[in-house]
C-alpha cells in the first residue's frame, strides 16, 4: 500500500464517514474509541446511524470478521501493534448477517441475504459515507442489493466489493454489478489480493472479465482483532477491500475537491503495473499504491493560472548568466485532478551546457567569394553539406549529394556621394554597420569583440543597414533579425544539438568619426525578445518572460603608427523583463563586456601579431521578480495567499579571454595561429580554465 507519504502528508481518514457491511463490530473494543457512553459520543468513531438490518437486535458482532475488516479500515493508531488505513475515519457499521449463522467459531459458515446488504447500504448511502466496504461473496448480486448499488453510485457513493477466494479466473458473480456501467457509474471497485510482494494470492480470484474494475491489495497475513480483542492473521480478499476503502478516505480528506468517481480514476491511474504491460486477467489496474496516489498525476499548473508548470525543467538560462543559482521558488501547484501540491521549482531552472567555442568554429569548411561592379560588391560565403533526404529520395551516393549552403551573403553599394547601404542574410547588423564605417578589426577567434555580436547565441536571418556621411561624422543605421537559439536541457555534445528558435528584432543608431589615427564609434541599440531574456527561456509557470533591452556601445581603434594599433570597446546593456499569463512581477537586469586589444603589422615583413584580453556579455546584477501562490482554499478554488519570489540572472563566474593571435604568407595564402585560454569560461566560477590552440591555412583563388 505504501501509505507513509499520505500520513506525512497529514491524512488521517478524519471527518470521513465509511460504510461497512458486514458481521457487525466489536462495541467493547477501545480500537475505534470510547463507545460505553453510546454510539458516535465522545471519542467513539462508530456513529449513531449504524444498524442491525438482518434481525440480531444489535451491531455488537459475534463472528470476528466484520470487526476485523472494520479494524484493517480505520483501527486506531496508538503506536502498539498494528493500525487501520484510515485510523481517524468515523465508521457507518451495518450489521446483515443472517440470525444465527455467524454464532459458530468458523467465519466461513456467515450467511448474508441481499436485502439486509442492499438495506445497509441504503442506510450507509442516507448517512452521508463517501465509501462503503463489502467484504462478502456469494452466488450472484440480488436484484435488490443491484438497485441499492445504483442508488448509492448516484449519489456519488463508492462501492467496494471483495473479489472471492476460490481461485477462480473471474470474481465472484456476487460484485457483477461492478461490470454493469448504468448501475456502476464507474464507482464500483472489485478487490483482489496479493502478497507482500505483489504476487497474486493463490486463493484469490483473478481479475479476468472484471479487468477495468478489478485492484489488488495485500490480503495475506493482514493483522487484526476479532470479536473477543484477540489479534489474528486473516487472509482473503475480504481484507484486501478495507484496505482500498481506507485509501479512498485518506483521499478524499486530504483533497476535498475529488469527486468519487475522480478518487476511483486516481487509484487507477496510480497503481502499480504488475503482471502484463496495462488492465491484464490477473491483477486487473494493478496494486493500491498510496505513495504515488498522493503525488502529482498528469500535466501540472500553476495555481490561481492556467500555465502549465514542469517538476524537471522550467527554464534555461543562458551564456551571460552563467552559474547563477536559484534560492528557493515554492509555490502551490494543481495536478490534473485539481488536487493542492506545495513544490519548490527553483531547482528546474537549469544552466545551458557550456559552448565548446572551437568546436563549433572548426567544425565547417567554408568558402568565401565577392565580386564588385558599378559602386556594388557582392560577398557570398558557401559551406559544403550532405543532406541525408536528399540521398534517401533521389537515390544517389553521398559524394553526390554533398551540395554548397549559404552561410551568409552581403550586397552593399552607394546611393551618391553621401549614401551607403548593406543588406545582409545570415549577416548581422552589427557586421554591416561596422563595413559601411570602414572599420577593420583584428581576426581573433575566441576573445571576440563584444560589439560584434548580441552575447548569446542567435541565428541571424537577415539585416540592413544605411550610413549617412555629415561632414566628419557617419550616421548608421541599422536593423535585423532572427531567432535566439535555446538548447534543450541535457544537450551537451556540440556536434548533436538540438535547439529551439525563438524570434527577435533588433535595431541600431550608430555615430562614427575618425579622429587623426583614432576610429571612434558610439552607438545604441534596442533589442527585442519575443519569448525570451538575453538568451534564456523560461517556461508558462514561471511566467513566460519576454524582454526589451538598450545597449550602449563605445569602440575605439587607435593606429599608432609603425604597424602598432590599440583597440578597446565597451558595453553597456539594461534588460527589462516582463512577463505574461496573468503572473505580476518584472525585472531589470544590468549586463557589461569589455574587450581591449594591441597589435602590430610588419613584425617580420608580410606579418601581423595581437593580443586581446575580453570579457563576454555578463549580467552584472538583477533577476525577475515574481509573484507565487502559497495557499489554496478547496471551497472556493482558489488562491488564498501570495508570497514574491526573485529568479536570479547574476552569476558568481566571470568569464575572461585571452588570446594571442598570428599570421604570416606561406604559399600564396595565410597561415594564421592562435593561442587562447578562457578563465571561468561560461562564466562558471568552478569550471577549469579551458586553453586551446588552433592553426589553420587560407587561400584564394
Amino acid at each position: 500500500m505504501r501509505a507513509l507519504v499520505a500520513y506525512n502528508a497529514g491524512a488521517t481518514g478524519s471527518g470521513v464517514k465509511v460504510g461497512v457491511i458486514d458481521s457487525g463490530i466489536d462495541l467493547q473494543s477501545q480500537e475505534f474509541g470510547d463507545c460505553s457512553g453510546g454510539l458516535g459520543t465522545g471519542t467513539c468513531r462508530i456513529l449513531a446511524s449504524s444498524s442491525d438490518t438482518a434481525g440480531n437486535g444489535s451491531i455488537d458482532d459475534v463472528g470476528g470478521h466484520g470487526t476485523a475488516v472494520a479494524f484493517t479500515i480505520a483501527g486506531r493508531r496508538n503506536g502498539s501493534g498494528s493500525q487501520g488505513v484510515a485510523f481517524d475515519a468515523q465508521l457507518v457499521v451495518g450489521r446483515a448477517d443472517r440470525v444465527g449463522s455467524c454464532d459458530g467459531s468458523d467465519t466461513t459458515t456467515c450467511k448474508f441475504d441481499g436485502s439486509a446488504i442492499a438495506t445497509a447500504l441504503d442506510r450507509a448511502r442516507l448517512a452521508g459515507v463517501r465509501v462503503v466496504n463489502i467484504s462478502l461473496g456469494g452466488d450472484g448480486a440480488s436484484s435488490s442489493l443491484s438497485a441499492a448499488i445504483d442508488r448509492a453510485t448516484a449519489a456519488g457513493v463508492i462501492v467496494v466489493m471483495a473479489a472471492g477466494n476460490d481461485g477462480a479466473a473471474n470474481p465472484d458473480a456476487f460484485s457483477s454489478p461492478a461490470m454493469n456501467s448504468a448501475i456502476a457509474r464507474g464507482l464500483v471497485i472489485i478487490a483482489g489480493s496479493v502478497n507482500a510482494n505483489d504476487v497474486i494470492s493463490s486463493f484469490s480470484n483473478r481479475a479476468g472479465t472484471s479487468a477495468s474494475v478489478y485492484l489488488a491489495a495485500v490480503g495475506e497475513g493482514v493483522r487484526a482483532p476479532d470479536a473477543t480483542n484477540s489479534a489474528f492473521l486473516w487472509s482473503g480478499t475480504s481484507f484486501s477491500a478495507p484496505q482500498i476503502a481506507g485509501a479512498i478516505a485518506l483521499l478524499a480528506q486530504a483533497f476535498p475537491n475529488l469527486t468519487g468517481k475522480q478518487i476511483v480514476d486516481l487509484l487507477y491511474a496510480t497503481a502499480r503495473d504488475v503482471g502484463d504491460p496495462g488492465v491484464d486477467a490477473i491483477y486487473g489496474r494493478g496494486v493500491l499504491d498510496l505513495t504515488r496516489a498522493f503525488q502529482p498525476v498528469g500535466t501540472m499548473s500553476v495555481a490561481g493560472r492556467s500555465a502549465a508548470i514542469s517538476t524537471t525543467v522550467n527554464g534555461t538560462l543562458s551564456a551571460p548568466m552563467g552559474d547563477a543559482t536559484q534560492g528557493a521558488l515554492g509555490m502551490v501547484v494543481l495536478d490534473a485532478f485539481q488536487r493542492a501540491f506545495a513544490t519548490d521549482v527553483g531547482g528546474t531552472i537549469q544552466h545551458q551546457p557550456m559552448a565548446r567555442n572551437l568546436a563549433a568554429l572548426l567544425a565547417t569548411r567554408d568558402r568565401s567569394f565577392s565580386m564588385g561592379f558599378s559602386g556594388m560588391r557582392v560577398a557570398v560565403s558557401l559551406v559544403p553539406t550532405t543532406d541525408s533526404v536528399r540521398i534517401e529520395r533521389l537515390g544517389i551516393t553521398s559524394r553526390d549529394a554533398s551540395v554548397a549552403r549559404m552561410l551568409a551573403t552581403t550586397v552593399s553599394g552607394r546611393l551618391g556621394r553621401r549614401v551607403q547601404f548593406a543588406i545582409g542574410v545570415a549577416q548581422s547588423g552589427n557586421a554591416l554597420t561596422a563595413q559601411l564605417a570602414g572599420r577593420d578589426d583584428p581576426a581573433f577567434l575566441i576573445a571576440r569583440d563584444p560589439l560584434s555580436a548580441p552575447g548569446f547565441d542567435v541565428a541571424v536571418g537577415g539585416s540592413a543597414a544605411v550610413r549617412h556621411a555629415l561632414g566628419a561624422w557617419g550616421v548608421t543605421v541599422a536593423s535585423e533579425y532572427g531567432d535566439v537559439m535555446s538548447q534543450y536541457a541535457g544537450d551537451i555534445d556540440a556536434f548533436r544539438t538540438r535547439w529551439q528558435r525563438y524570434g527577435y528584432g533588433r535595431a541600431t543608431i550608430a555615430l562614427d568619426r575618425r579622429f587623426g589615427g583614432l576610429n571612434a564609434s558610439l552607438a545604441l541599440t534596442r533589442l527585442a525578445e519575443a519569448n525570451t531574456v538575453l538568451g534564456a527561456r523560461f517556461g508558462a509557470g514561471l511566467g513566460a518572460a519576454r524582454a526589451s533591452s538598450l545597449f550602449a556601445d563605445l569602440g575605439l581603434r587607435w593606429g599608432l603608427g609603425g604597424g602598432w594599433s590599440l583597440g578597446g570597446s565597451l558595453r553597456k546593456g539594461w534588460t527589462q523583463a516582463a512577463l505574461r499569463g496573468g503572473f505580476e512581477g518584472a525585472g531589470l537586469i544590468r549586463t557589461n563586456a569589455w574587450a581591449a586589444d594591441v597589435g602590430k603589422d610588419g613584425v617580420f615583413g608580410s606579418d601581423s601579431i595581437g593580443f586581446r584580453v575580453a570579457q563576454p556579455l555578463r549580467v552584472a546584477h538583477g533577476g525577475i521578480g515574481l509573484r507565487l501562490p502559497q495557499g489554496w482554499d478547496y471551497g472556493t478554488e482558489s488562491v488564498t495567499s501570495w508570497s514574491s519570489a526573485r529568479i536570479n540572472l547574476a552569476p558568481v563566474g566571470r568569464e575572461i579571454d585571452y588570446e594571442v593571435r598570428y599570421r604570416w604568407n606561406f604559399l600564396d595564402g595565410d597561415i594564421s595561429s592562435n593561442l587562447f585560454l578562457r578563465h571561468q569560461p561560461g562564466n562558471f566560477a568552478s569550471v577549469a580554465n579551458d586553453m586551446g590552440g588552433v592553426v589553420r591555412w587560407s587561400w584564394g583563388f
